[in-house]
């Protein structure tokens, strides 16, 4: 997949190709069969399969104080976008300064003249321009006059949200409030996969290398973080996996854990991983990315390193379980 993060980086005379527009945080399952539906119709029109997004998320322009944090940084929403069988993306970075063109402005310098847009897949209640003025007739009258048709698609799928006791869409609103609590299994059905954070492995406290348990501690994550607790899940090495994608060490089984600590009165709140039953493992400075596949306990407080490691074994006798 071709990932633009400019105009000027589109080749001459790209295209033609069919375009849908959206943040697509955390690439869901609601985004992939929108993303689906576009390659779909691209392969059947000869046409190049593209995706329009945004870096920044608008509304950490638009509202900083009440942004919604996201699901995904943008290498890993790169990742998964490529996955959907996209041929290309381009970010655009957000700013008040794009925010301020008017709808037809926007069309025809990036939809039309930038990505030759033959075909634009848009949901019912797209919005876009200054004000978010453009809406879905707009788009199709500027389709009729810029020589591109407009699909709307209407919203797919429904997740069942325990915690709110109501049926959602599949959304990147109910995959946040269900890592909130923590359900991160429940968070899988939303997103299709497994919740992931990426960061890059820091020096800690060394605590749980002298516990027997030496951990991989993350620093400058992106993606969010789910609620406190201990959790199942993978390491997965991207460096790795692309110099050698057999190699054994590229995805490996952890008990991950989310908190501060609080058995040794921690402030900090941190993101660590003990990759099970390896002490031989030496990823400091290493971009990593943690892949939660189920919550198995609170964040508690032991009284002392004795009844701390004993459920420190159980922790990872159930991640080993569940992992397989």
């Amino acid at each position: 997949m071709q990932v633009f993060t400019d105009l000027d980086q589109v080749p001459d005379g790209f295209g033609p190709s069919a375009v849908t527009i959206g943040n697509f945080d955390g690439v869901h399952r609601g985004h992939q069969a929108v993303l689906g539906r576009l390659v779909h119709l691209a392969r059947a029109d000869g046409l190049a399969a593209v995706a329009v997004t945004f870096d920044p998320h608008p509304a950490v322009v638009h509202r900083p104080e009440s942004a919604p944090e996201l699901l995904t940084g943008l290498a890993d929403r790169l990742d998964l976008l490529a996955a959907t069988g996209l041929d290309a993306v381009l970010v655009i970075p957000y700013s008040l300064a794009f925010a301020a063109q008017d709808p037809e402005a926007f069309v025809t310098r990036y939809l039309t003249a930038g990505l030759g847009a033959r075909s634009v897949v848009v949901g019912h209640d797209v919005r876009f321009g200054r004000d978010n003025s453009g809406t879905l007739a707009t788009m199709v009258e500027l389709g009729g006059e810029h020589g591109f048709e407009v699909v709307a698609i209407d919203d797919v799928g429904e997740c069942l949200a325990e915690s709110a006791g109501a049926r959602q869409r599949w959304s990147s609103s109910a995959a946040r409030a269900l890592l909130a609590e923590g359900d991160v299994a429940q968070a899988a059905d939303v997103l299709g996969r497994a919740h992931r954070v990426r960061g890059t492995v820091v020096h800690g406290d060394a605590r749980g290398r002298e516990l027997g348990f030496p951990t991989a501690n993350l620093g400058g994550i992106a993606g969010m973080v789910p609620a406190d607790g201990v959790y199942a899940g993978w390491l997965r090495r991207p460096a790795l996996a692309e110099s050698d994608p057999g190699h054994p060490d590229v995805r490996l089984p952890a008990a991950i854990s989310i908190g501060t600590n609080p058995t040794f009165d921690g402030v900090e709140r941190r993101v660590e991983a003990y990759v099970l039953d390896r002490t031989d493992l030496d990823l400091y400075d290493e971009e990593v990315v943690l892949e939660l596949v189920e919550h198995l306990r609170a964040t508690l407080r032991f009284d002392g390193i004795e009844p701390l490691v004993r459920q420190m074994h159980d922790d990872v006798a159930r991640a080993r379980a569940i992992l397989g």
